[in-house]
């Protein structure tokens, strides 16, 4: 769960000379991912709104079958079954909680947008789901006998993240940090990211056994997210310089 931190980012700004807000101008993606995760949410038993599910056990129970039957658990994924090998993707879009959506939506709508932007709409949209597949995939993977549902979007958020750092890594970063009473501090990207994967690190290490927070898709996320931007705009573009042309009488016949 991305808002599971022990640093809290709400804001960016791209550098000091650009002077432009993180939240881009031209993001429809980013945009249509939080308001379908949003509806989603809504809708589902998760948020407790819909009568039709009940309340109190019946609730309770509702609430388990949706993340069973859309989220990813470890011991049937690698089973074989058709349905489950959807469901890593299906589960980018299934939030447990209120705090684990809203969470989840802000880290989105601040850094996807201008990682939008620079990647292009088709681009950015097959990064996030590729990369958020993978960082599900990776975490069930190390815990493939657990029997628990994984829910949420924190792997793909992450891989954003990743991308986000390697892209710009002069943005300045507004953070909330506990250990100065919530002082809000401005920190550029390099700084606050890296400090964060280092917690991610810390947690994954001392996280008990099974799915809890998906601290290792966070690392797993990231680390994807960064090595495609990496990869993909991290190579300089090679230009063959035509040769110039002759001096007036020195062409050859």
């Amino acid at each position: 769960m991305i808002g599971n931190w022990s640093v809290a980012h709400f804001r960016a700004r791209f550098g000091r000379a650009a002077g432009r807000s993180a939240v881009g101008s031209s993001a429809p993606v980013t945009y249509g991912l939080i308001i379908l995760c949003c509806l989603l949410f809504l809708l589902s038993p998760a948020a407790g709104l819909n009568p039709a599910y009940g309340t109190g056990e019946e609730l309770v129970a509702a609430q388990r079958a949706y993340f069973h039957r859309w989220g990813v658990v470890p011991a049937e994924l690698f089973e074989g079954a058709p349905r489950a090998a959807l469901t890593p993707a299906t589960a980018l879009f299934v939030h447990g909680s209120w705090v684990h959506l809203l969470g989840n939506m802000l880290f989105l709508y601040v850094f996807g947008a201008m990682t939008e932007e620079r990647m292009g709409r088709v681009q950015f949209t097959l990064f996030y789901l590729g990369c958020g597949y993978l960082a599900l995939l990776g975490y069930a993977a190390a815990n493939d006998d657990s029997a628990q549902s994984l829910v949420g979007a924190s792997g793909a958020i992450s891989a954003v993240l990743g991308a986000f750092l390697f892209l710009f890594p002069g943005a300045r970063v507004t953070s909330l940090l506990p250990f100065l009473l919530f002082l809000p501090l401005r920190f550029p990207a390099w700084v606050v990211l890296p400090f964060w994967v280092a917690l991610q690190w810390v947690a994954a290490g001392r996280a008990a056994q099974g799915p809890g927070v998906a601290y290792l898709a966070h690392l797993v996320g990231f680390g994807l997210g960064f090595g495609y931007a990496w990869a993909r705009f991290g190579r300089p573009t090679r230009v063959k310089a035509a040769p110039a042309p002759a001096p007036e009488g020195e062409n050859q016949p």
